[in-house]
């Protein structure tokens, strides 16, 4: 699906997916039921039970998809609350290191939330996030600790734990920029719209004596369909609207919150 399509709010795709789906039933009825050619004439001996088996089909093409939508979403959050813990465990753990030390750490992971939450989001979102662009200030974070020189053996225990956990954050990072590429393919949207063409017109071969019942079972049928859509193009692209930086924010107030305690 488009871009512009998934940028949408709500409301406006809402509109475009329903508005679709009736324009499509109206046009279908136009054909089936009101021209009296002699294919569609000869087309509606079909019998009415090929209804469920299309209609299993066009459900089958829903789950499978949603399904799809699903996991992305939860993996998409899960990345984020484990870089969110591992950052936390992050300001914790650099309380064992005073001074300047501390300091630095807890600004290296200001930043990072910083720079994840205004300029990597916005990219998540328009797919163009990668790999290569390498997480400075994580790095650093890394290798300021690495080079750290545990006075106590309770700065040592710190400094494996600091560097643990920002391997995790690493990771986790890792995670949601490769799940942010994450969508359902224009042939997975094709065949849905196509299963969902063939499921109307065979209900307007089947009801195509009883005029008032074509109409009303197509633009329910329509409706369901609609719906269908979408709540897959709601969710597809977790990173538009449904997964945000909330967790990595709340880090970095509570971080600030603590270090302004203990000056």
């Amino acid at each position: 699906m488009s871009d512009w399509l998934h940028n949408l709010p709500l409301g406006w795709m809402a509109v475009a997916f329903f508005g679709s789906a009736y324009l499509a039933t109206a046009v279908i009825y136009a054909i089936v039921v009101n021209f009296t050619t002699g294919v569609w004439v000869r087309a509606r001996a079909v019998s009415p039970s090929m209804l469920s088996p299309m209609g299993t089909l066009f459900a089958l093409f829903v789950v499978f998809t949603a399904a799809q939508v699903w996991n992305d979403n939860d993996r998409a959050s899960a990345a984020v609350a484990q870089e969110a813990s591992a950052l936390r465990s992050v300001l914790i753990l650099a309380v064992a290191f005073p001074g300047e030390s501390r300091e630095r750490l807890e600004t290296l992971i200001h930043d990072h939330i910083e720079e994840a939450a205004t300029k990597e989001w916005p990219m998540m979102a328009q797919q163009t996030a990668n790999l290569e662009i390498i997480p400075r200030k994580l790095t650093e974070a890394l290798e300021f600790t690495l080079a750290l020189t545990p006075s106590t053996p309770g700065q040592g225990i710190a400094q494996r734990e600091i560097a643990v956990a920002l391997e995790s954050a690493l990771d986790a990072r890792r995670q949601r920029i490769l799940i942010s590429h994450s969508t359902v393919s224009w042939v997975k949207w094709g065949c849905l719209v196509i299963q969902a063409v063939c499921v109307l017109i065979a209900i307007g071969l089947s009801h195509a004596d009883k005029r008032t019942a074509a109409v009303v079972a197509m633009g329910l049928f329509a409706t369901g369909t609609a719906a269908c859509l979408l709540l897959i193009g709601a969710y597809d692209r977790p990173f538009i609207r449904q997964i945000r930086p909330d967790p990595l924010l709340q880090v970095h107030a509570r971080g600030f919150e603590a270090t302004l305690n203990l000056k």
